[in-house]
């Protein structure tokens, strides 16, 4: 076997021992993840909000702030898929969904003007954040290699949530023009083999209500050049691998106070299974 280093694999710039200092070495609760025989993976990597004890003296955005900007409840829709991943860590410790350079919330401007941290972190506690960028992404790569292996290509649906009502918790929601209930992040997959897959899928989902009434499904319309996380399995994996990101708009919650409204989150999750159940013939051959 050759040494030479994986270049799907973010390179890591710490090798870790026993003898490395506790803040340096992987928690192993920093994900969930669950695995049975089939070509659909689903992944929730924002939906975490913990984090590692030496970051709660630095950080200076109180909890709820922090639940604002993240994905709670996300985790409940990957149930969709054969292997399902819940990153229970905060994108506030580490965004994989970001390049490496920008895992870790600097600066106001890279976290939406929020001020994340309260002075700037010290190296060891950045080398712990790089750490974990760096294992999440080894662990999706062996996963992918092995389900596009068995199956000759996957699924892989990457699901998210966006808030709509930033000016205020009294303050009118977002024009829906422009925040459709549920968007379809389809810029990283290979028009010419899946571009019928996508239309299919996202057919299906406007076909499931919502609140008694028809999801709004709309591909590309708030972030029409999709995270770093689907563009590295773009990257790697090419027309072998279909990704699908779907972003939630958050009517399943009140973005402000928190709180869920279960039914509605239940029926975006049997929505999402149809849609899944639908296109899933094509990557059974």
């Amino acid at each position: 076997m050759s040494d030479a280093p994986d270049a799907r694999r973010p390179h890591s710039e710490a090798v870790l021992t026993d003898t490395t200092p506790p803040a340096l070495r992987l928690r192993e609760d920093a994900w969930d993840l669950t695995v049975s025989d089939g070509p659909v993976i689903a992944t929730a990597i924002h939906d975490g909000h913990t984090l590692r004890p030496a970051l709660r003296h630095h950080i200076a955005l109180d909890e709820q702030s922090r639940w604002r900007e993240e994905d709670p409840l996300t985790s409940l829709l990957t149930q969709v898929g054969d292997a399902r991943l819940r990153v229970r860590t905060s994108r506030f410790e580490v965004d994989l969904n970001r390049p490496r350079a920008g895992c870790i919330y600097e600066t106001p401007e890279a976290s939406w003007g929020l001020q994340v941290w309260n002075g700037p972190l010290e190296d060891a506690e950045r080398a712990a954040s790089l750490a974990l960028y760096d294992r999440f992404y080894a662990m999706m790569g062996e996963l992918i290699d092995r389900t596009v292996e068995r199956w000759g290509c996957a699924l892989l649906v990457d699901i998210h949530s966006y808030n709509h009502r930033r000016d205020g918790p009294d303050a009118a929601p977002a024009d829906a023009a422009g925040n459709p209930d549920i968007e379809l992040g389809i810029t990283t997959l290979d028009p010419d083999r899946w571009g019928d897959t996508a239309r299919r899928f996202a057919n299906v989902l406007r076909r499931h209500p919502v609140r008694g009434a028809l999801p709004d499904v709309r591909c590309n319309v708030r972030f029409p050049t999709g995270g770093h996380f689907p563009e590295w399995v773009y990257a790697h994996w090419g027309e072998r691998v279909c990704t699908i990101s779907p972003e939630y708009k958050k009517i399943f919650m009140d973005e402000w106070s928190g709180q869920a409204d279960i039914p509605a989150l239940y029926a975006l999750r049997d929505g999402l299974q149809h849609a899944v159940d639908a296109v899933r013939p094509e990557f059974l051959a």
